[in-house]
């Protein structure tokens, strides 16, 4: 992983080993939902310390599967990082 953050808008690729995603998946909190503001399909990842953090954004409502596969298919999904 990396310890620099890209700059908003823009992405930076990071190649993990299996094991440090499984570590990493470990210590991870998502939500995935349509947003109650937007009407976005959006997948909120965050580290377990941030979860507190969930609760202050907008509202995820439940997305069929197949809506999310549609966006997904699509490259509909907005993903966020929380902190």
């Amino acid at each position: 992983m990396t310890d620099q953050n890209p700059p908003q808008g823009t992405s930076e690729s990071v190649r993990l080993t299996p094991q440090q995603l499984d570590a990493l998946g470990q210590h991870l909190v998502w939500r995935i939902g349509r947003d109650d503001l937007t009407d976005e399909v959006v997948v909120r990842v965050g580290l377990a310390s941030a979860a507190g953090q969930f609760a202050a954004l907008s509202r995820l409502r439940s997305v069929p599967d197949a809506d999310l596969e549609q966006a997904l298919a699509s490259g509909q999904i907005r993903l966020e990082w929380v902190e």
